[in-house]
């Protein structure tokens, strides 16, 4: 791991500064999550084909609950197969290491950093969770887990009866919906936590990209807002991208050409040996 880098990052946690991760489909596709925007993510609705930017709409849920429900049980199972991989574990020895000084901002909707260990505190899973629902008509904000007798789906495989009946809301019986921000959606900070994220942003002194190329719009805010604010910005990506031209803007930003599953470990190695009287483990 490159010592520049590193005594760099050190310097600004030394005196109590923040560190953020920034995550995205490319962490999870090391853990064999397709991104569903490529053919993985095409939907067959008896003749038709939709495409992830269809499916994955409140106007298609509108026009066909069952058979977004059917597409979004699916990749819940997909999901569920995958495994957190060693960057997942990175992330969360970063934020043992620094403790309340750590945010994790995360893309993905598949609920690995969960499951390696991040704390759902300090994650804002600014897409959603695609283990979880809330009621489509908004009776409350509340979100519930989905039912565990609700399965998983295969491609052709139809939504029974009694699985429909199942995927309401817990409250007002209503039908529920995917916890996940649609397309045709916009941020907000009750459910996809848009203010704490850019308030991260803002008071971050590190920021570390991972496995994204800044396709939507809020992780472009908030790595702008924290290139803006001073942040040191580091991408970690195995190609270069918006995000890579950003952090090498500044003399010490930093390009990590390399999978998140390899960098990440030794970076957060790397950081526990700088800053051994840095740990924020025993803060809550």
């Amino acid at each position: 791991m490159n010592p520049v880098m590193i005594e760099a990052i050190a310097r600004r946690l030394e005196s109590g500064g923040r560190l953020t991760v920034m995550s995205g489909a490319g962490i999870s596709a090391e853990s064999g999550i397709p991104t569903f925007r490529g053919t993985e993510g095409y939907w067959t609705v008896g003749s038709r084909v939709y495409h992830p930017q269809e499916m994955a709409t409140r106007a298609m849920f509108d026009r066909s609950p069952r058979e977004v429900w059917r597409w979004y049980l699916y990749r819940m199972g997909v999901c569920r197969q995958a495994a957190p991989n060693a960057g997942h574990r990175a992330v969360v020895d970063l934020e043992r290491l620094l403790g309340e000084r750590f945010t994790l901002i995360t893309q993905n909707v598949d609920g690995l950093h969960l499951r390696a260990g991040s704390s759902p505190g300090r994650a804002l899973q600014i897409h959603g969770n695609v283990f979880f629902m809330r009621c489509a008509g908004e009776c409350s904000t509340a979100v519930f887990p989905l039912p565990a007798d609700v399965p998983a789906k295969e491609p052709d495989e139809p939504l029974t009866d009694a699985e429909a009946a199942r995927l309401v809301c817990p409250r007002c019986g209503g039908l529920a919906r995917p916890h996940v921000l649609w397309f045709d959606e916009t941020y907000n900070e009750v459910h996809y936590r848009f203010h704490s994220a850019l308030e991260a942003a803002a008071s971050t002194r590190v920021l570390i990209i991972v496995g994204t190329s800044g396709a939507t719009n809020l992780p472009n805010q908030v790595a702008h807002l924290a290139k803006s604010k001073g942040a040191l910005v580091i991408d970690v990506n195995i190609a270069e991208n918006v995000f890579t031209r950003l952090a090498l803007a500044h003399p010490e930003g930093f390009f990590i050409q390399q999978p998140g599953a390899t960098a990440l470990p030794a970076l957060a190695q790397a950081l526990a040996a700088a800053l051994p009287k840095a740990s924020g483990a025993s803060k809550k």
